[in-house]
């Protein structure tokens, strides 16, 4: 038997807290490690009992959410973090994902779909609500020219690693490309090495720091 997807919630609302922890701590495969009002009292937390996956609001008393990501981040790298927020506009967004998250729900996000994002967070996917994925996909756009020559990645890898920033999990851009998932996780690799980057997060930062994608959605080769 799998062992269960170990979640903690930072969330200043109590019921909203609340709420999300009967949700999440009464689902099979699930179990609440840690519920905080604030991010100040989730650093402790976090320490004595690490999650597999951490949830955070935005708006927070005292140190922002987004602030709280950035040094989560650079303390748990490895860590994945899913912003769970009201908040949808670009800069937020733009904000979160610098910061270090792996995927962005508005609070209006379906129990199941949050469920669902969970465990696909979990499995190394990057879920998004669809206008947030179609955020980032603007923000792709708009940063700047490609550079596609200067970070040497394959046509390939560059069509993986839009699919990524568009909220796609490995399993589905195996799916869509017809390739294997041990063969998506290698380019990923890959790519990660090429952008001397060490997560996911840091190669969408990169990606559009650097403009890696042509300008119009789904070309990336």
């Amino acid at each position: 038997m799998s062992q269960p997807i170990k979640v903690a919630l930072v969330e200043d609302e109590v019921g909203t807290r609340e709420g999300l922890g009967l949700l999440i701590g009464g689902s099979p495969g699930f179990e609440v490690c840690g519920e905080y009002g604030s991010m100040e009292d989730a650093f402790p937390g976090i320490q004595a009992t690490p999650p597999n996956v951490l949830l955070a609001d935005i708006g927070l008393p005292g140190m922002s959410g987004i602030e709280g990501v950035r040094r989560i981040h650079a303390q748990f790298p490895e860590l994945p973090i899913l912003m769970l927020t009201v908040h949808e506009d670009s800069d937020s967004v733009f904000d979160a994902v610098c910061a270090g998250a792996c995927g962005y729900l508005l609070k209006e996000t379906p129990p199941d779909r949050l469920l669902d994002s969970i465990r696909e967070l979990h499995s190394g996917g990057a879920p998004m609500s669809p206008g947030i994925a179609r955020k980032v996909v603007l923000m792709f756009q708009k940063i700047a020219p490609p550079k596609q020559e200067d970070m040497q990645l394959s046509n390939r890898q560059l069509e993986i690693l839009g699919m990524l920033a568009e909220g796609h999990s490995y399993k589905t851009c195996a799916d869509s490309l017809n390739l294997g998932l041990d063969t998506v996780r290698s380019h990923v690799r890959r790519i990660y090495e090429r952008l001397h980057v060490h997560s996911r997060s840091e190669a969408v930062w990169k990606a559009l720091h650097e403009g890696l994608l042509r300008r119009g959605k789904g070309s990336y080769s």
